[in-house]
């Protein structure tokens, strides 16, 4: 429980080794406070963690290391300038007798660490740097180093999140190795068409609830579906949101290497259409590179009737094009500066003269947008830092409506703010739509795209593969198409 929210409620659940368990839910289901309270990282407030059918008290890492639980978590936590064999046994180093006392003996550093990868049937230079390694290998050194403490339950957060497909391939191959030792694997993914490649069984977490848990022969899309949404109801759209049929951007065979296959669709004026897809869709390098922010190897965009060779962020945001960027804390804003120069940063070029930006222009646009977009600070000459996520993801939104644009696109614009701050941001965007600008909206969280869109696209492995109005779609029939092969 943290305060004043209880972020699991009498959850029983079982893991047992040598199976692949899969742990699923949406976003704030609890499955992250489920696996820290299993790594010893949260206390729970009430029950009991049997391992092996002894029960145990886990009030940290290192408690939850003795009892034989080790977990690799999304974000690697490597030393980048250390060895691969370093990395493993880090805090752990062999020590041998020397003249002067102990030193590291380095020769067993490596004959462990190349005998633990040997092991795990991995081959990797253990004397190499892991600032020399791609992320997928960093992936296997992270799951390595979790391994050399010998655990029997291993638990894994979202470990593909940042692979590419055959990456994946070869991290499965070695995860099953790994089951097929005996050990429990705790498998966290929101990338639910992996499941069936992967898990054995599956657990879904909904709301701190266990809501149920399946052998994956029974896993269907429709009822991972049912179990991660359940009865869900369907908010509505504002009315008067009227799309115009008069095209505003079109994206003709749009392709990128190694990420986005022949995109094709038209986004019409006044219109909010939303992407669906799965973590590793293409939805956000979608967007990246409609704004130029990637480059593009083949097809076309049109942006109000006119081709735009070789877009570029200046040359898209001079044509009426904003991007809300995914990570708003380190590509959206600058931390360090105030309020008003975020919500001035994309629009200098309309508030300076002869090359001199001028104060008072800035603090008149800051203080028009805190108001229209009910800013919550006290003087916009306070730190963007200072303000709540809701508040930071609005200023980084008012920032790039200052440039008066015609196409705004979001990506995740809702992710980590409170659901007033979602309500207020929805209302932004259907603001925009009546004022007859258009917008793209990306989300992990399909009721948003159900709420707020009036159409959504379907993205699968870097390709559109469908298309759906959202008046009467309900969110488990979007996920089911969004999951399907």
């Amino acid at each position: 429980m943290y305060p004043g929210t209880v972020a699991l409620t009498d959850v029983s659940i079982g893991f047992e080794g040598g199976r692949i368990h899969a742990l699923i839910g949406k976003n704030g289901a609890g499955k992250s406070t489920l696996v820290k309270i299993i790594s010893g990282a949260v206390q729970p407030t009430a029950g009991t963690i049997l391992v092996n059918g002894r029960a145990v008290q886990i009030r940290s890492p290192r408690d939850a290391f003795r009892e034989g639980i080790a977990t690799v978590y999304q974000e690697l936590s490597l030393v980048p300038e250390l060895t691969v064999g370093e990395n493993i046994l880090f805090g752990r180093l062999p020590k041998k007798r020397w003249s002067r006392g102990l030193v590291v003996d380095w020769n067993e550093v490596f004959t462990r660490a190349d005998a633990l990868l040997d092991d795990m049937h991995v081959d990797l230079d253990t004397k190499k740097k892991v600032s020399q390694l791609g992320v997928a290998q960093q992936q296997v050194v992270e799951i390595a180093k979790a391994m050399s403490f010998t655990p029997s339950v291993l638990v894994l957060d979202e470990p593909t999140s940042a692979l590419a497909h055959h990456e994946v391939q070869n991290l499965f191959e070695l995860i099953r190795g790994l089951a097929k030792k005996g050990v429990a694997i705790v498998y966290i993914t929101h990338r639910l068409q992996e499941l069936e490649a992967i898990a054995d069984v599956v657990s879904v977490l909904r709301d701190g609830d266990l809501i149920g848990t399946v052998n994956i022969e029974e896993a269907t899309p429709e009822t991972i579906a049912e179990m991660m949404f359940g009865e869900v109801v369907q908010k509505a759209r504002p009315a008067g949101l009227a799309v115009e049929q008069e095209p505003v951007l079109e994206v003709r065979h749009l392709s990128r290497k190694d990420g986005l296959y022949d995109i094709d669709f038209t986004l019409y004026k006044g219109e909010v259409l939303g992407i669906a897809g799965m973590l590793g869709s293409g939805k956000t390098e979608l967007l990246r590179a409609i704004f130029g922010s990637d480059t593009i190897d083949g097809g076309e965009i049109v942006v109000g009737g006119r081709t735009v060779t070789r877009p570029n962020p200046a040359r898209m945001k001079k044509l009426g094009l904003g991007l809300t960027p995914e990570s708003r804390k380190e590509e959206g804003l600058i931390p360090l500066l105030t309020v008003r120069d975020n919500l001035c940063l994309a629009s200098l070029n309309r508030l300076s003269s002869n090359g001199v930006i001028w104060k008072r222009r800035q603090q008149t646009v800051a203080k028009k947008t805190v108001e229209e977009l009910r800013i919550a600070v006290g003087d916009v000459e306070q730190l963007v830092a200072s303000l709540s996520g809701g508040n930071q993801q609005k200023v980084v939104v008012g920032n790039w409506l200052n440039t008066e644009p015609l196409i705004m696109l979001f990506d995740e614009p809702t992710r980590g703010i409170d659901v007033q701050a979602k309500q207020q941001m929805f209302q932004i965007i259907w603001d925009l739509s009546r004022r007859g600008i258009s917008s793209i909206l990306v989300s992990s969280e399909l009721e948003e795209l159900v709420e707020v869109c009036h159409r959504i696209l379907i993205m699968r492995n870097g390709r559109v593969v469908g298309e759906v109005g959202a008046d009467g779609l309900r969110v488990d029939t979007l996920l089911e198409l969004s999951m399907r092969d």
